[in-house]
């Protein structure tokens, strides 16, 4: 039988996804979480720098990653400069320095391209699981499994849930172009 719930779920997950994706994208203040995403070679295993490390902020455009252990600093540092962060990292001891530029207007419109066209390939995966599910309603009906009013019913459902889905990734995408676009 259709269950309306999982359909719910699949692209409630697709937003909570692309609500992390929007974290990595920087705006006015630094945040700790850009650096969530990278990926550190850590005794012969690949280890989020996170877990190597405590980030902090030192102000709104300078985060400070304090490592455990000092052997790492120049695999960490690399990592840093191979993640296209746009910064270069500066160690002392056993603490990196990493000094983010202030945004040029120039590059605050790039941004919200990229979150554009990040918030569009989310809004395809939203599409993509509706087929899915409006598929599976199809052949239930087929099979006899389900009535025509009741598949009926059931798309109706399948497209409230994605109209509401597609809002909220609408919602999420506006309101970060607004925040990057804030001086």
């Amino acid at each position: 039988m259709f269950n309306k719930e999982n359909c719910s779920e699949e692209m409630n997950s697709s937003i909570s996804a692309f609500s992390n994706e929007l974290k990595n994208i920087r705006t006015g203040r630094v945040s700790p979480d850009i650096l969530k995403t990278i990926i550190v070679d850590s005794y012969g295993s690949k280890t989020p720098l996170t877990q190597l490390s405590n980030i902090n902020n030192l102000d709104n455009m300078t985060l400070s990653v304090n490592i455990w252990d000092t052997s790492l600093i120049k695999i960490i540092e690399k990592s840093i400069l191979d993640s296209n962060l746009g910064v270069t990292p500066q160690s002392d001891g056993n603490n990196i320095l990493l000094k983010f530029p202030e945004l040029t207007a120039e590059r605050r419109k790039e941004l919200v391209k990229i979150v554009s066209e990040i918030s569009e390939k989310f809004k395809v995966s939203v599409r993509t699981i509706r087929r899915k599910y409006l598929d599976e309603i199809k052949n239930l009906e087929k099979e006899k499994l389900l009535s025509i009013d009741e598949s009926k019913k059931f798309q109706e459902d399948v497209q409230k849930i994605t109209d509401h889905s597609i809002k909220e990734i609408e919602k999420l995408t506006s309101s970060k172009e607004s925040e990057i676009l804030k001086v």
